[in-house]
């Protein structure tokens, strides 16, 4: 364990949504600092996959249960006190916002509240996991945390983006009012191993797509564009912002800018596919421009990512490429 981090051996940390994409990886790494780690998770689109190399392990405990229908506190794992809570739940992927917009709504709001009431009552450190769409389209480049956005309030994307901006808010007014030690973190395009195939951002569906062998579906003229962040750099920056006494919000990504054209055309080479790159109905709000301002991030917690986009994605391929044999 890193000499500096506040969370090791001996500490109970409560990670929401465990099962899912970037929460899994989290678990992975406070698993390995010797923390004892509950995920909970209802599994609308987390996976008991992600988390069953660790069910054997007597310091990691999974608990089926949707938080925003209040904390299963009939269950053992959850009546001992916890020093860190991780608010990580949320569906967060385009066909989510569809699918399950009042699930989401929930998520950020009701269950923020509860999970906020507990970190007061177990005197723990709070860590909300927040996201780049706060930002909305923004007209803002790169986008700094005082930066405070341009989001469509009735949108697709709103039912997200705002639930996001309620948490963050909550999260504010518990720290002002009750003291309670917070931080906030604003997570970037990030991708990895464990992404849903289907879950409707570009990398999983550019890689399935060109593994397949089939047109690449790149939405509107594709010079909208992204910084990915491979999943490791962002569990480092997360972990950072834990153990630091830092409120935030910080940002939390890459640099590493490109357009979505540009992506498409590095996984069809990546992967070696004969996969043409097509063009298709862009969607409504989707944002033209997305990266970090890390300034926040580099000077208070000492981040650095490190994961070239190349590597990162031959990582990912590789991932897809042994699940689809």
């Amino acid at each position: 364990m890193n000499a500096d981090a506040r969370f090791g051996p001996g500490h109970r940390i409560l990670v929401t949504g465990g099962a899912g994409f970037v929460p899994s990886h989290l678990v992975d790494a406070l698993i390995s600092r010797g923390c004892t780690v509950v995920a909970l998770d209802n599994f609308i689109t987390g996976s008991k996959e992600n988390v069953a190399h660790l069910l054997d392990e007597p310091r990691f405990t999974l608990v089926e249960a949707d938080i925003s229908d209040g904390l299963p506190t009939h269950h053992p794992a959850m009546a001992e006190r916890f020093d860190a809570i991780l608010h990580m739940a949320s569906p967060a992927s385009p066909t989510d916002f569809e699918k399950l917009p009042v699930e989401i709504l929930r998520v950020g709001s009701v269950a923020t509240l509860h999970l906020l009431d507990r970190a007061v009552a177990d005197s723990a450190r709070f860590l909300m996991a927040s996201t780049s769409e706060a930002y909305g389209d923004p007209k803002e480049h790169p986008q700094p945390e005082s930066y405070w956005g341009n989001v469509n309030p009735i949108g697709i994307r709103s039912v997200y983006d705002e639930a996001k901006r309620f948490s963050e808010a909550a999260t504010m007014a518990y720290h002002r009012s009750h003291g309670l030690d917070t931080a906030i973190v604003r997570i970037f395009n990030t991708y990895g191993p464990r992404m849903r195939p289907d879950d409707g951002r570009a990398i999983p569906t550019f890689i399935s797509q060109a593994l397949r062998g089939e047109p690449i579906t790149v939405h509107g003229t594709g010079n909208q564009t992204r910084s990915i962040c491979y999943v490791s750099d962002l569990v480092h920056g997360i972990l950072l912002l834990l153990d630091s006494r830092e409120t935030g919000p910080i940002n939390c990504g890459t640099e590493h800018e490109m357009s979505m054209r540009q992506l498409a055309e590095t996984i069809v080479s990546l992967t070696g596919s004969s996969s043409e790159v097509t063009y298709i109905t862009r969607s409504a709000d989707d944002p033209e421009m997305r990266r970090p301002d890390l300034t926040l991030a580099r000077e208070l917690l000492g981040y650095e990512p490190t994961v070239t986009p190349e590597d990162g994605l031959r990582r990912t391929i590789e991932y897809f490429r042994e699940r689809m044999v």
